[in-house]
């Protein structure tokens, strides 16, 4: 292709993203969103979609400036749909943990908690300054951190696949995996104020500090004390994964252990072997660990946690399994099915999790022709696995929201061998078809996969988990609803416990602040509800029922009544024992009088 028409191409690549951007900033929100997909005007997506195809086919094809001009333009467009809700100007997104979050960010910004005294205070630090400097509301800084923290994944996962192969192709395709946002599994990881799925999205950084030190070797680089700058880099990124969420650091650690002890098996084993002229990661690894564990071992969280994890083990209702059951039963009920949520959740990390194992068992049985060293670094990462999912093992019996974690971290290990792995499947089809066939053939598939991992980034009603939107008229009616409440009468929802709103408005570092649960649970009995029984249906005592556009949105369109039906919900407007006292158009409480 000629270099002006090419330049051409990327011109209009750009111009389709800024379109798109200012389609999208000209049709904010004006009201509860459950899905961004269908709140986003369709000439927003058509211009995305072009730039993707345009990036797509020129981190294939291109090579050398051009090929890192395609991959920054489909970097720009993903990081342009994952902004979506702050370019449309959302007051909020999250309203489990993000609320706490929220709720310890404004603690930071009015000095009643330093940064220190959380157990992860990075997204919170960071969130509090962006406040303060850019003169933006709490709510709005933290949004912009998520977006902040989520571009280190699209910037290193080709870097460090650059340095793993070297090959050209393998960037281009690695780049384009990363595209999909494989980490996010809308189970335990999300894409929103949460700390734990914005750590995944920071590995790529530690990684590539650990690829580069084990690759560059330059005497000259060398600082005092015979420290290497790839060192630095790799214990300033630990500790600041560290700070982002612990867990995924203890995942860092192993793998940087797993590769040193394949180092040490490879000493004992080999004569002549790429990884013996590497530098060992003996006392990274080491070192990484004193840090977790000096960090975590007297905080009370991290206790907890084990405590969880352990009890898990013997419990013999937990576990994925048993949650899965659950859900399969609630999912064929409102006419779905754990294939199809498979399908739309896992369909294309199942499929690139299986082209990855392919293809390093053909590379172990010497079916692959890969250079030495790739496959050295390919091997390291891939034996790092094992352990890895012996981890998974443990939460998958123990802890299902962990487990889930831990299959977010795999997949990012599995993004970044996935570059050279499908590099090879395209070396590989081209002996069979021409080479420019073999590259239509992959990008048509990665095409289709990164349409399908970009459709469930977020949550919406394709997966029965609606949007967690939340609207200026959800926080200006839980902050009445709060502030002119009785004392002593406790707040419930329906399958939602309102606390996590007082945590978000007022913070947590203050005597009166709610608690996980306001009497045992913060949800009303659906059955009891869904009977009329609005007096009985929280523990038989005077309480304030929520309602807000989003739990009728979940209950009666998504979840269709399965819980609580709409008939109940209007009966409540007339019923004797319920009073409603706020009405806001998305939020409404009831005083409801209790049976006892």
């Amino acid at each position: 292709m000629r270099r002006t028409i090419l330049e051409g191409v990327f011109a209009g690549g750009f111009v389709a993203v800024a379109a798109g951007v200012l389609f999208a900033r000209e049709n904010p929100a004006t009201g509860y969103e459950s899905s961004v997909y269908a709140g986003t005007p369709s000439a927003t997506w058509a211009a995305f979609a072009l730039a993707l195809a345009i990036a797509v086919g020129t981190a294939i094809v291109c090579r050398g400036w051009y090929q890192g001009v395609g991959i920054g333009l489909g970097t720009l467009t993903v990081t342009a749909i994952v902004s979506l809700p702050v370019i449309r100007n959302y007051r909020y997104a999250g309203m489990g943990d993000a609320m706490t979050h929220l709720g310890w960010t404004r603690d930071i910004v009015g000095g009643k908690l330093e940064p220190h005294e959380l157990f992860y205070p990075a997204v919170h630090s960071i969130g509090s300054v962006l406040g303060e400097v850019g003169g933006i509301p709490v709510e709005r800084a933290l949004l912009i951190t998520m977006v902040v923290l989520f571009v280190p994944f699209l910037v290193f996962v080709p870097l460090v696949v650059r340095n793993v192969s070297g090959s050209a192709a393998a960037i281009g395709f690695g780049a384009i995996v990363s595209w999909m946002v494989l980490p996010v599994n809308n189970v335990a990881t999300h894409m929103g104020v949460h700390t734990n799925s914005n750590a995944l999205f920071f590995v790529p950084v530690v990684v590539f500090a650990v690829v580069a030190y084990l690759r560059r070797r330059a005497v000259i680089e060398r600082l005092p004390l015979g420290l290497s700058p790839f060192s630095v880099l790799i214990f300033l990124s630990g500790v600041a994964l560290l700070l982002i969420h612990p867990q995924q650091m203890v995942n860092v650690v192993v793998l940087v252990g797993a590769i040193a002890l394949v180092q040490f098996l490879a000493r004992r084993r080999y004569d002549d072997h790429p990884m013996l002229e590497h530098p060992t990661a003996y006392a990274h690894a080491a070192v990484l660990g004193l840090v977790f564990l000096a960090w975590s071992a007297s905080n009370e969280r991290f206790r907890d946690a084990i405590s969880s994890v352990v009890y898990g083990l013997f419990a013999a209702d937990v576990g994925a399994g048993t949650e899965v059951g659950q859900r399969e039963a609630s999912l064929a009920e409102i006419g779905g099915s754990i294939g199809e949520l498979f399908v739309a959740l896992f369909l294309d990390a199942a499929i690139i999790g299986l082209i990855v194992g392919l293809f390093v068992l053909a590379m172990w049985l010497g079916r692959t022709k890969v250079e030495r060293e790739t496959a050295a670094f390919v091997t390291y990462l891939a034996l790092a696995l094992i352990p890895l999912g012996g981890i998974l093992a443990l939460y998958f019996v123990g802890t299902p929201t962990m487990a889930f974690r831990q299959i977010g971290f795999i997949y990012v290990v599995l993004t970044i061998l996935a570059g050279v792995a499908v590099a090879h499947l395209a070396g590989g089809l081209g002996r069979f078809v021409t080479r420019p066939g073999a590259n239509a053939i992959v990008a048509l598939a990665l095409g289709a996969c990164l349409m399908l991992g970009l459709l469930t980034v977020f949550t919406s009603p394709l997966i029965y988990d609606p949007g967690q939107h939340v609207t200026d008229q959800q926080f200006s009616g839980y902050e009445s609803s709060f502030e002119h409440a009785a004392e002593d009468r406790p707040h419930a929802g329906l399958g939602y416990d309102p606390y996590r709103y007082d945590h978000g408005l007022y913070g947590l570092e203050r005597e009166d602040v709610l608690s996980g649960a306001t009497i045992e649970t913060g949800e009303v009995d659906p059955d009891r509800f869904g009977a009329g029984n609005y007096s009985g249906a929280y523990h038989g005592v005077d309480y304030y029922l929520t309602v807000t556009e989003y739990d009728l949105t979940r209950e009666v369109d998504v979840y269709q009544e399965l819980y609580y039906s709409e008939s109940s919900l209007a009966e409540l407007e007339s019923s004797p024992e319920a009073d409603k006292v706020i009405s806001n158009g998305e939020f409404s409480m009831y005083a409801v009088d209790g049976t006892e």
